[in-house]
Order: C-alpha cells, then sequence, then structure tokens
C-alpha cells in the first residue's frame, strides 16, 4: 500500500521540457520564415492570401491547440469533452479567418478599383 502512494505523484519536468522544446522549434521557424520571407511563399497566393500567411496561421493554429491539449491537460479528459472544446475553437478560428478574408478582400477591390487613392 505504501508503495503505489509512494508512486502517486509524478514529475512532469521531463513533459515541460519536452512541450518547451517542441514549441520553441514551431515559434523558431515562424521568426525564421518571417526573416527571410522566401519567395515561393512570399509570392504565391492562395485564397487572396499569400502562402506565407497561411503557414503562419496553421503554425500558430497548431501552437495554440498543443498548448490547450498539454498545459490545460485536454489529453487527459474524455474524448466528447475534447471535441466538444477542440470544435468550437476549430469553427470560431475557421469563421474568424473567413471574416478576415471577406473583408479584406473587399476593401482592396474597392481601393484597387475606385479612385480613393491609398493613403496608408
Amino acid at each position: 500500500m505504501a508503495h503505489d502512494q509512494a508512486h502517486g505523484h509524478v514529475s512532469n519536468t521531463k513533459r515541460i521540457w519536452m512541450v518547451f522544446a517542441l514549441l520553441s522549434v514551431v515559434t523558431t521557424v515562424e521568426v525564421y520564415l518571417g526573416i527571410i520571407r522566401p519567395d515561393f511563399l512570399y509570392m504565391n497566393n492562395f485564397l487572396s492570401m499569400n502562402l506565407l500567411n497561411w503557414v503562419f496561421i496553421i503554425l500558430t493554429l497548431y501552437k495554440a491547440y498543443y498548448i490547450v491539449w498539454a498545459f490545460m491537460h485536454m489529453e487527459g479528459e474524455k474524448s466528447s469533452l475534447r471535441w466538444a472544446v477542440v470544435a468550437t475553437v476549430i469553427f470560431l478560428a475557421l469563421y474568424l479567418l473567413f471574416i478576415l478574408l471577406v473583408e479584406a478582400d473587399y476593401v482592396f477591390e474597392v481601393f484597387k478599383n475606385s479612385t480613393i487613392k491609398w493613403n496608408f
């Protein structure tokens, strides 16, 4: 009985360092891509936005998901709760991305096809 209680508390130090390393690598890749801005990503568009911005959005969503997964202990929850949280976040992120793309494209077209000039 005493043996079971001694192993009840497990140190998460290794896990914390692994999460830190993974998030640091992803952030380093983001910063590196932001500094060098490779032409094959920066000059090609997909859905009215260059591929480099899509890479930033995807990597940022990955980091946000992993932070929730690791630090909010979602891996230990039942799958129905995990899906309730994740599906809501995915829906909101896609909705906000849709609004961003539609409105930005509209503003771009207004300035491109009118007598209003860019002053910013």
